[in-house]
């Protein structure tokens, strides 16, 4: 458990050398990574979600953490995406158009529910 802490501290720490370098990502190339990698399989066209994939939209964490997660999955079905599938300003991107998502809909703007 220790290893894996310190695996997953210093990806952390190699995240944020990486956006510190370049901070913003771009959107819109984000949403083409997040589709032509596959992500949306399992987390949604809009990180929603679903059955395979924890939801999304509206991370509440920094981007190096999210990059070191990615690079470092917990044991689950999520597979790792290592620096050559996508480097950290790829994962960036995606990010970015991650952090770009509205926030879901409450539960009173489903008209079925108000019944």
């Amino acid at each position: 458990m220790k290893k894996l802490l310190l695996v997953l501290l210093l990806a952390v720490a190699v995240a944020q050398v990486a956006v510190a370098q370049n901070k913003s990502g771009d959107a819109a190339n984000g949403k083409l990574l997040f589709m032509r990698n596959g992500c949306y399989q399992c987390h949604g066209t809009v990180g929603q979600g679903g059955a395979a994939g924890k939801r999304l939209a509206q991370l509440k964490f920094p981007v190096a953490v999210f990059i070191a997660f990615v690079r470092n999955p917990p044991p689950s079905d999520m597979p790792p995406y290592r620096a050559k599938i996508m480097s950290d300003q790829e994962l960036t991107d995606v990010y970015a158009y991650i952090q770009s998502l509205p926030a879901p809909l409450g539960v009173a703007s489903v008209p079925i529910l108000k019944e």
